[in-house]
């Protein structure tokens, strides 16, 4: 029996032979187990759960691959065998492919759980879904691009020729469809950054609207008058936008004008009503009133008030009943309001009339 067990076989004995087969079966049976363990004690994913890290874990024991499971015990054993040095070279070589693969599946399941997490405000909004599941291809395209250039090169190609014509390829697709990639960065810029979101009332340039839909390449808009505007998001993203659904206050000025012949008196008793009539208003919060300036036709009374609301009807609501209160205040004090004139003095003609009146 011993004489048995030192015959050889392809330049190992049969106990060399032996031992890389237990190996082999210790290693595959191990990670088996396992798996089936964690697969066990780990939360599987249901379909409508939120992302959770466990979860995610569960998945990616889940996509350990079986057959990697196999090459790997298999390239372990052989570690104790004396093979030609082809076999040995054959038997890596599929060892790192199936490597590679495997850490690809796990990468990509972990970049798109790290997308879900980073963007889970506006994963729910329909609007966005096009712009996320676009970001979730050109992660996994990265991804599954690395590994397979990590795989060529392993097997001993020489892939910085590919990379260069890769390069030089892309530059070429990105000169052509300049307009349309720079809209498409602007976009995943949009989901990103989230300046506004749809539902939010924006305006940028002289255009104002409730924003309708985010796309790829535009932004659809609802302006004040009804009608869609269509705005490249490139020239959304160039320009000043303001995001009036994020305001929690409003603040306003204005300015009333009171006539030149209005006594001092009268005119001390100005800022004292209106910040009177601004505190009677309810969601206000006064900050000043001050006589401001010698008008060309008035005597300007400037007034600065918040409204602690961010709606628009609200704040025109306010500031119309404030405007009545005004009129009357100025109606009970006998105060009049100036409105645009000019007095022209022209001493040569008021010298000639006073000649006139005389000879008559």
């Amino acid at each position: 029996m011993p004489e048995f067990l030192e015959s050889e076989l392809y330049g190992n004995e049969l106990t060399d032979w032996g031992l890389a087969a237990l190996l082999t079966a210790g290693v595959l049976a191990l990670a088996l187990v396992a798996k089936l363990v964690l697969l066990h004690r780990l939360p599987a994913a249901a379909p409508t759960d939120e992302l959770r890290w466990p979860t995610v874990l569960y998945e990616l024991v889940q996509r350990t691959s079986t057959l990697f499971l196999i090459i790997s015990a298999v390239y372990a054993g052989t570690t104790f065998l004396t093979l030609p040095e082809a076999f040995h070279r054959l038997v890596f070589s599929v060892f790192i492919v199936a490597l590679f693969i495997q850490i690809a599946l796990w990468a990509d399941r972990l970049a798109r759980a790290l997308l879900i997490w980073r963007l889970a405000p506006v994963k729910t909004k329909t609007a966005m879904r096009n712009a996320l599941t676009l970001i979730e291809f050109f992660v996994r395209v990265a991804v599954w691009s690395v590994a397979l250039l990590l795989i060529f090169e392993n097997l001993g190609f020489d892939v910085t020729a590919l990379v260069a014509g890769l390069g030089i390829g892309g530059i070429a697709v990105a000169l052509a469809a300049q307009s349309v990639l720079g809209d498409l960065f602007s976009s995943l810029a949009i989901v990103l950054d989230r300046p506004f979101e749809v539902g939010d009332f924006i305006a940028f340039g002289d255009q104002k609207g409730t924003v309708e839909r985010i796309g790829i390449k535009t932004t659809r808009i609802r302006s004040l008058s009804g009608e869609q505007i269509s705005c490249s998001n490139t020239d959304l993203m160039n320009s000043r936008v303001h995001n009036y659904k994020r305001m929690a206050e409003r603040r306003v000025l204005f300015v009333v004008g009171a006539a030149y012949e209005t006594p001092q008196a009268k005119l001390e008793k100005i800022p004292a009503f209106i910040r009177e009539i601004i505190e009677a208003q309810e969601l206000t919060r006064f900050e000043r009133a001050h006589f401001r300036s010698f008008g060309d036709s008035a005597l300007e009374f400037e007034t600065v008030y918040w409204v602690l609301s961010p709606d628009q009807s609200t704040y025109m609501d306010i500031q119309q009943a404030i405007n009545f209160a005004i009129f009357r205040a100025f109606e009970q004090e006998s105060i009049d309001f100036a409105f645009p004139s000019q007095t022209i003095y022209m001493p040569e003609l008021k010298e000639a009339l006073g000649t006139i009146v005389a000879r008559q």
